[in-house]
């Protein structure tokens, strides 16, 4: 493609490159960099790409975007916002995919992952259409999973994604939108048929800063969808619907004027059932996940199919048969009279949504097996001390993603927050030892959480990935048990 015609509609300072010049691909990683490609030098999270300009010459790009000019020799095009000017001109480089596809966005702290493979389901079961998602358990064209990187993926990957999806015959696409990638402007100049917002808790404040900053991410959603679905029941709603350009459409479970109200509730071990007015006479429904949050997820997926134009009743049908995200709130068969149930509940509030839950229900002891990630705000980890220890009969403290740091010094973070003389506690660093160890404690009826790994196989140590999976945890003490049960 000509650099002309990428580059036609963008908004630029300055610019010393033909317009005739041929680029043979867009890049902004120079680990990656084929010749002839046009380099975007971007600031990361961690690094700064203007710091690489030279190193992309010597290796061959045409041309360079940049907020500064270069100090080598290299035709140039000089942005304000380096990061928009990717995010449209990789729209260009795959011929703007995403006005060819209704697309979905879902943002807030917790129920992301559940909400974005709700839709997915009902879009699939109820309108026989393909839907792609982009998410963090991966990325999705149909049944075909494809890899994935973080949970919105960079502008120039999401654009790739979505061209992959219109080819292979997607008509809707459900993508989980993070804060990081609405601030840092990965889905930039993307048009969202619905965006929703699930709620929001402290997280992610090592980048963020502070609540308010957060939220300002999180609200950028809705200034780019034509319909917003907000959760009322949630105290930053108000600065959602602020921003949102389209039409509201708003859920609840305390608030009956709500456009999707929730009443009804029953909460059991296996499933919710609950009325919802909107879907006229035949309102009634059941969801096979455990969990008042479900019910908030339920809602927001209801929500989003009936402004699809989605029979309500095939709405309701569709939830009856849905099966579950792994690592929400994912129940372990283990063939014994207790319940073993993995969540990925990593933040303080959804570590209280799971136990609370849990508790609802629960005739047995809670139990419940955690850690904190490292190289992550810290703040959060004394804080789930504290409700772990307050909401569980028994816990143990153990090892999540250390990252780079010292994992016994995560530990002490998080005891910081526990009342020790009133707590019932243990500390056993190694994860797969804490959750064996946790399996000898169950008896009838207790119930296991295993929190903050969820979907996740592995555990990062330093800069190193170690395949690690709590169900195979499970599984070898449940195969240990049936090994001294023989020899009985």
């Amino acid at each position: 493609m000509l650099l002309g015609d990428l580059i036609k509609n963008l908004d630029h300072i300055s610019n010393n490159a033909d317009a005739d010049i041929d680029i043979t691909g867009i890049c902004y990683d120079t680990r990656t960099i084929r010749k002839g490609e046009l380099f975007t030098a971007i600031k990361g999270y961690e690094t700064d790409g203007n710091m690489f300009i030279a190193d992309a010459v010597k290796k061959g790009v045409c041309c360079i975007i940049c907020e500064k000019i270069p100090e080598i020799e290299i035709p140039y095009i000089l942005v304000k916002d380096a990061r928009k000017a990717l995010a449209e001109i990789s729209a260009v480089w795959f011929g703007d995919p995403a006005k060819k596809l209704k697309i979905i966005g879902v943002t807030g702290t917790n129920g992301k992952t559940s909400v974005t493979w709700l839709i997915k389901h009902m879009i699939e079961k109820c309108s026989d259409e393909k839907a792609g998602l982009i998410g963090t358990n991966g990325n999705f064209i149909g049944d075909r999973e494809l890899p994935t990187k973080h949970t919105t993926p960079e502008s120039y990957e999401i654009q790739n994604l979505l061209d992959k999806m219109v080819l292979e015959g997607c008509k809707y696409v459900i993508m989980e939108v993070s804060s990081h990638a609405l601030y840092l402007s990965r889905v930039y100049g993307i048009k969202f048929e619905i965006g929703i917002f699930t709620n929001l808790t402290p997280d992610h404040l090592d980048f963020h800063e502070t609540i308010d900053n957060y939220a300002d991410a999180k609200s950028l959603l809705f200034k780019s969808s034509n319909i917003s679905v907000i959760n009322i029941d949630d105290e930053h709603a108000e600065k959602m619907m602020k921003n949102a350009v389209g039409s509201i459409v708003t859920y609840s479970i305390t608030d009956n004027s709500a456009d999707f109200f929730g009443s009804d509730i029953m909460l059991h071990p296996d499933r919710i059932e609950f009325n919802v007015p909107a879907l006229g006479k035949n309102n009634k429904t059941e969801l096979p996940i455990p969990a008042m949050f479900s019910v908030y997820n339920a809602l927001a997926s209801i929500a989003a199919a009936a402004e699809l134009k989605i029979d309500p009743i095939k709405i309701s049908q569709s939830l009856h048969s849905y099966e579950g995200v792994k690592g929400r709130a994912e129940v372990i068969t283990t063939g014994h009279d207790y319940t073993v149930l993995i969540d990925y509940a990593h933040t303080p509030d959804a570590l209280q949504n799971i136990i609370t839950s849990v508790r609802g229900y629960a005739k047995g002891k809670v139990v419940t097996l955690f850690g904190c990630g490292g190289d992550r705000d810290k703040l959060k980890r004394p804080m789930m001390g504290k409700i772990a220890a307050e909401l569980s009969d028994h816990i143990v403290i153990t090892t999540d993603n250390p990252r780079t740091e010292a994992p016994g010094e995560i530990i002490n973070d998080i005891l910081a927050g526990i009342d020790k003389s009133r707590s019932s506690y243990e500390v056993i660093e190694n994860r797969y030892e804490a959750i064996l160890h946790a399996m000898k404690l169950l008896k009838p009826d207790d119930v296991l959480i295993l929190a903050g790994k969820g979907h996740e196989t592995y555990q990062d140590f330093g800069n190193e990935k170690i395949h690690f999976d709590d169900r195979e945890a499970v599984a070898d003490y449940l195969k240990q048990l049936r090994v001294a049960g023989r020899k009985k």
